[in-house]
């Protein structure tokens, strides 16, 4: 088992469109043997939508992982002082989010549970999806690119048609990005083509 015995602070937030390929990846998490606790942004812990319901992407992710999950601030904040992971993974990492991380603002569970574990220079992997990557957005994932102990999930154009500035995580290289991430080293390559992502 590639992740035997580490411990993961799995943080979702809201991409909903996403949550069915994330829990595949919590699956395939616990499978090789880490010890998941997850965290949720407001969002996820509240919103209803076409893809999920609120109650039931929880319920789904506390039978996956076996934990209740994180979903407010002061729950999330000792994970710094406690040095509670490993490693923390955002999968799906919004561009709102992106843009919060980027810029130092903690106003999420999700938000808190970074910066908590980021004072102790600790790894965190992102796995973006967001509409606005090579819009708006582009500058905040140039600023993460370049800090210290965070580390990006292989993307791609979804749609470069329709949607010019979205990019989406390959969530298939979680696992991938998590296991060299702990080594300190950024999986390459970072940005891939639709037509070959997961074969790479």
């Amino acid at each position: 088992m590639k992740l035997k015995g580490v411990r993961i602070g799995f943080c979702v937030t809201g991409s909903f469109c996403t949550f069915d390929k994330v829990l595949e990846q919590l699956k395939r998490i616990i499978d090789e043997g880490a010890e998941v606790q997850p965290i949720f942004s407001y969002s996820v812990a509240s919103t209803d939508t076409r893809y999920t319901t609120a109650a039931d992407f929880r319920r789904k992710v506390e039978q996956i992982t076996g934990k209740k999950v994180i979903d407010n601030i002061v729950g999330a904040e000792p994970i710094g002082p406690q040095k509670q992971f490993d490693i923390v993974v955002i999968a799906p990492c919004t561009g709102n989010s992106l843009a919060k991380l980027a810029n130092g603002i903690t106003d999420t569970p999700v938000l808190m549970a970074a910066k908590a574990h980021l004072r102790n220079q600790r790894p965190v992997v992102i796995a973006v999806s967001t509409n606005d990557a090579l819009g708006n957005n582009a500058k905040n994932l140039g600023q993460l690119i370049n800090v210290k102990n965070i580390y990006l999930v292989p993307f791609y154009q979804d749609d470069p048609v329709a949607k010019t500035n979205s990019m989406v995580a390959d969530m298939d290289r979680i696992i991938d990005t998590v296991l060299l991430a702990l080594e300190g080293k950024q999986i390459q390559p970072v940005v891939i083509e639709k037509s070959i992502q997961g074969r790479i």
